[in-house]
């Protein structure tokens, strides 16, 4: 089958390899523009599917944006059966979407329709599902909204992050994708959405990762570990940032190590114990944190950032 591959980031590496392994020609690449990336912006690297699509030969494209005469004109001249999407980051226009004579289909981690939309690994976890998976979705002019051709489970397992889950999704959404292809020369059809089970996933930015420390701890865990390692759930000490990794409920606050010499009741982000480990009391319980990441530096274990920082029993996040 000749295929065109939309993709950006790594998790869309597993697939585009399984289709070449398959033994399908993938016609084109489409994938986003080199950025600068580092604190200085001066180094300009290429995103992961121009990697690997220039390892394996491949043609690779990498407009601005997939809008424009000029690319319709250059994709519907590599005559496709099927195109591919991948976490490609763009919406794809209705006069992109039928360029190839099967249409367009996208591997999402989700599924769907539960987790509409740009994070869906982040949300789950976030929100405590026990089980996710990557749904082989037909695509149309609607968010994540096409029939599905093909539905692959897994469960989340206790305390997995969301880079840990994005890694296992993409190899599982690359095995997916070569179990739907036949269906959809084979006389299978997709089946429809249930428009009333949708929830949705929108992208993640700086206040959704925030810690607000009056949630309950396990509820805290569960973000600090969807967020983890990008963008990272983050709180401030005394006006500074810094992210929360490694994190566990632990607990009742009035029980933690410390916490006689507090008084009660103790505010939550108030610190209960600072050594090894950090114990912060929350809106309902503990949260045991064992490493974090300062603003500029690399992730290290709590030890070291607290004889650093001086951080003490009785200091409070915000």
């Amino acid at each position: 089958m000749r295929i065109l591959f939309f993709g950006t980031p790594a998790f869309a590496v597993p697939s585009l390899r399984a289709l070449l392994g398959a033994g399908h020609e993938v016609v084109a690449v489409v994938t986003q523009p080199d950025r600068p990336h580092g604190r200085s912006r001066s180094v300009v690297v290429a995103p992961p599917v121009k990697v690997a699509a220039v390892d394996a030969g491949l043609l690779v494209l990498q407009p601005d944006k997939p809008v424009g005469i000029q690319l319709i004109d250059q994709l519907s001249a590599l005559r496709a059966d099927l195109g591919v999407v991948v976490a490609y980051g763009h919406i794809l226009r209705p006069q992109v979407l039928a360029i190839p004579r099967l249409g367009m289909i996208n591997v999402h981690a989700s599924l769907l329709p539960r987790w509409r939309g740009a994070a869906p690994v982040q949300w789950a976890i976030r929100s405590g599902d026990r089980t996710t998976g990557v749904t082989i979705m037909q695509m149309e002019a609607g968010l994540d909204s096409g029939p599905a051709w093909h539905v692959r489970a897994t469960p989340i397992g206790p305390g997995e992050t969301g880079g840990a889950l994005t890694e296992r999704l993409s190899l599982l959404g690359a095995e997916a994708l070569l179990e739907a292809l036949p269906r959809l020369t084979g006389g299978a059809r997709p089946v429809a959405q249930d428009e009333s089970a949708v929830t949705l996933a929108p992208k993640i930015d700086r206040a959704a990762a925030h810690i607000d420390w009056k949630h309950g701890a396990e509820q805290l865990a569960r973000h600090v570990a969807a967020f983890d390692p990008v963008p990272g759930a983050w709180t401030t000490l005394a006006g500074v940032d810094v992210k929360v990794l490694g994190a566990a409920a632990a607990g009742s606050a009035t029980g933690a190590t410390g916490a006689a010499n507090l008084g009660t009741p103790i505010a939550p982000g108030t610190v209960l114990r600072a050594d090894d480990v950090l114990e912060i009391a929350t809106g309902d319980g503990i949260l045991r944190v064992r490493e974090v990441q300062p603003a500029g530096k690399k992730r290290q274990p709590v030890a070291e950032w607290v004889r650093g920082r001086g951080v003490a029993a009785g200091a409070r996040f915000a």
